[in-house]
């Protein structure tokens, strides 16, 4: 009688386990919620941030067009009528317009001195090595720390005895001194992330360091300039204590001396709409060229880390 032997059973072939991963915890929704919990809170801080910031412009404009009586009796309203007539009275009784006048005349001649110099001053710095290159770099940088106040009484003597107190153009010289040290600061690192190649091939098509300068690299820098010249021009804009010091003709006074004699006489007179109209005039040239030039200024600031 024949037996039937029953085969031994295969081993399993060995392979790789394979485990169950757990899923993280509160599965791939946790991450979402948390992104828009921040992303709530972020835009939370905003709009508490921009609220503060603008509710004072709002209402300094508001307050322009009001008369004295409903700046005191609702301060908080919209004003029942747009009265034109205290910023005509401001432009023309309390010689806002002829402070316009200056501070355009100086701001304007010492923005643009600004940025000839200090992009001139800058390329050199960037792009060509030479002895005493890191020296003279940070004695700009060491101008960017050093107080304005320590120098104003030497200043004065300074510009005293070059017969340029109480003058446009000698304040306007002081403002590019004031100026240069953070314009050449910003610039250079600029300067040094334009590509040299450009630079190279202009040189070997014959073109001088003037023309490659003028021609090539600087409008290459434009945004570095905008942003640049953005933060001069709201430094100078609203200067004050050196033109206290360096121009105490009445006839030369800029928008910001002009407001406090303003602020001084007004006062007294009880005339506060007039008052508001003279600080709303103040702020608009401020407001209006960060506003046509806020793309520039993010390209400039940014441009560096991009690179």
């Amino acid at each position: 009688m024949k037996t039937t032997e029953t085969p031994a059973p295969v081993p399993a072939e060995s392979g790789p386990v394979v485990r169950k991963t757990e899923a993280p915890p509160g599965g791939p929704d946790g991450g979402k919620k948390e992104g828009a919990t921040l992303n709530v809170f972020s835009h939370g801080v905003l709009v508490i941030w921009a609220i503060m910031v603008g509710m004072p412009l709002v209402w300094a404009v508001m307050t322009s067009f009001k008369d004295d009586a409903s700046i005191f009796g609702s301060p908080w309203s919209l004003p029942d009528r747009l009265n034109f007539d205290n910023w005509s009275r401001a432009w023309s009784q309390a010689h806002m317009g002829d402070y316009f006048l200056n501070t355009v005349l100086v701001v304007g001649g010492s923005l643009i001195g600004t940025l000839v110099l200090g992009s001139m001053a800058a390329y050199v710095l960037a792009r060509f090595d030479f002895p005493g290159n890191r020296f003279i770099y940070y004695l700009f940088i060491g101008g960017m720390s050093f107080p304005i106040m320590l120098a104003l009484v030497p200043l004065f003597y300074v510009v005293d005895n070059m017969g340029l107190l109480n003058t446009i153009h000698g304040l306007i010289l002081v403002y590019i001194a004031y100026s240069l040290p953070f314009t050449v600061f910003f610039l250079t690192g600029f300067f040094r992330t334009l590509p040299s190649s450009v630079a190279e091939a202009a040189f070997v098509d014959g073109a001088s360091h003037t023309r490659t300068f003028f021609q090539i690299m600087l409008p290459m820098a434009k945004p570095g300039l905008i942003s640049v010249g953005i933060f001069n021009f709201l430094g100078q804009w609203n200067q004050y204590m050196l033109p206290t010091v360096l121009n105490t003709d009445p006839d030369k006074h800029v928008l910001t001396q002009g407001l406090v004699q303003l602020a001084v006489s007004q006062g007294y007179k009880g005339d506060w709409s007039g008052l508001f109209a003279g600080l709303v005039m103040a702020m608009l040239p401020v407001l209006a060229a960060y506003i046509v030039f806020q793309r520039q200024v993010v390209q400039g600031l940014t441009a560096g880390a991009l690179k």
